[in-house]
Parts: structure tokens; C-alpha cells; sequence
């Protein structure tokens, strides 16, 4: 277990792979913890590369600070923690809110990102009154009361049925509620269309065909606003694409690493 101290947060993450291999960053979904990339990880190759995960506030075992939270302050806490860590070029991986991070992060440090993965993602999510409303909810009746709704968005009927799918409902309804809600306001208040506009860096787009969180048309059209950006969708697959079809995602990874970033390892 890794812990980083910053000024604000204490950061968790784990790196797996090459200590000197070309960095791998990814960043997880809202309700979720650096768990969510096991499947992908297991599928990467170890030697050249470095893979890097970690918790963003309020989430896993990082610390959960005071909110509302901003996407700016999410995107200030990753910079810093990839910093610390001598990550200084890296490919960055992020689904849903992890995606947002990734957008902004891009923007504010283009020398430090050189290749954009956005998975299940948009350079806007959603309208400020539907986070407003399920932060009502889930302050009345905590995560428990949208737990079920969340998992018909995260993932297709067949997955849900298994027993696995009760370990990733366990996983959100665990998720501290103040680094939820934090979370919430940070994608409730954002709207990337500007800045993800002027992102000129190679970039895929993965969308998920039943994704009900962030539809593939929201995934499509934000990978479009990025020239010369690529996007595919992932079959029978829900917001969380990397559990449900994850020989499919890193594959798409693996292809991307190689063939647009020019990663010699894989």
C-alpha cells in the first residue's frame, strides 16, 4: 500500500510493471476505486511499461477532503501526485470523471500527457440539475438508495445477474458519500468543449454499446472535437467496458500504445 502526502490529500496508488518503462496513468470511474483496472493490468505487458493507478479524492483510501470539489482540483491533485512520483510524459487513461481529469489535466500540462484514452467519457456529462438531484438523494438516503439504478447504467443485464457484479455494487455503496457528492458537483459543474477543443495530441475514444451513463454519441462526439482522434465501441459492454470486455479494451489499449504512440514494447 502507497500512500502520497500532498498539501490538500493523501493520494493511494500502486504501480505494477517497468519502474522505468514508459508511464501508463489511469484514472477511475465516479464510485470506484484503482481496483476497476485489475482486469486490464493483468492483460498489459509488464516489461517497458509502467502502470500506474491511484484513488482520487474522496474515493478508495485516499483521504476525503472537505467538497464540493472542481474538476481544475481534481485534475491540480493528479498533476502533483505524477510529479512527486517522476511522471513526466506519460499516456493517460481515464473513464467517465477519470476521463474528465484526463481532458483537463491534457490541457493544463501538454508536455506532461502525450496520448489521451477516454473512455466512456465527455467533455460535458450530463446537466447540473440531474447531479444536483441524485446529490439530493444520496444525502437523504445515502448510496444504498441509488446503488441499483447505478448498476443498470454500469454494466449489461447478463453481468449484472453474477455474483462478481454484488462485489462492484459493494465497491460504490462503500464510497465515502462526501467524496461522491465532492465528485458530483466537480462533474456538475464542468464543461471541457473549449479546452478538449484545443487538445492536439493522439487520442482514442472507447465507448461502451449499452453504456446508459455516458452514451457512445456523447463518447464519439467529444474524441471528435480532439483532430486527427480515433474512436471504437466496445459490443455488449456498459459504462465499465474494462470489467465486462476487458481482453477487447486492452486490446484497443495495446493497439493504441503501439501503433499511435510508438511504444516499443508491445
Amino acid at each position: 500500500m502507497q500512500i502520497m502526502h500532498l498539501p490538500e490529500v493523501d493520494i493511494h496508488w500502486r504501480e505494477d510493471g517497468d519502474p522505468n518503462g514508459f508511464a501508463v496513468v489511469f484514472a477511475n470511474s465516479l464510485g470506484t476505486d484503482l481496483r476497476l483496472w485489475d482486469k486490464i493490468i493483468d492483460r498489459l505487458p509488464h516489461s517497458g511499461l509502467r502502470l500506474i493507478r491511484f484513488d482520487k479524492r474522496g474515493h478508495g483510501l485516499s483521504s476525503c477532503p472537505p467538497g464540493p470539489y472542481t474538476m481544475e482540483v481534481l485534475a491540480k491533485d493528479t498533476e502533483h501526485f505524477l510529479r512527486l512520483i517522476d511522471v513526466n510524459k506519460c499516456s493517460f487513461v481515464g473513464l467517465s470523471i477519470g476521463g474528465m481529469i484526463g481532458q483537463m489535466l491534457a490541457h493544463r500540462q501538454p508536455d506532461l500527457v502525450r496520448g489521451l484514452v477516454l473512455s466512456n467519457t465527455g467533455a460535458k456529462m450530463g446537466d447540473a440539475a440531474m447531479w444536483r438531484d441524485r446529490i439530493s438523494r444520496i444525502r437523504s438516503g445515502g448510496l444504498e438508495s441509488i446503488a441499483d439504478a447505478v448498476m443498470d447504467r454500469w454494466f449489461c443485464e447478463p453481468f449484472r445477474e453474477t455474483t462478481e457484479c454484488r462485489g462492484w455494487r459493494n465497491m460504490l455503496t462503500r464510497t465515502p458519500a462526501d467524496g461522491y457528492i465532492g465528485c458530483c458537483n466537480a462533474i456538475a459543474d464542468a464543461d471541457l468543449t473549449g479546452s478538449t477543443s484545443e487538445l492536439r495530441l493522439p487520442t482514442i475514444g472507447i465507448g461502451g454499446s449499452n453504456d446508459l451513463a455516458s452514451p457512445p454519441e456523447v463518447v464519439r462526439t467529444t474524441t471528435a472535437l480532439i483532430p486527427g482522434s480515433r474512436y471504437v465501441e466496445i459490443s455488449d459492454a456498459g459504462h465499465l467496458p474494462c470489467v465486462e470486455q476487458p481482453d477487447v479494451f486492452a486490446g484497443h489499449l495495446k493497439t493504441f500504445l503501439k501503433e499511435d504512440l510508438h511504444v516499443g514494447s508491445i
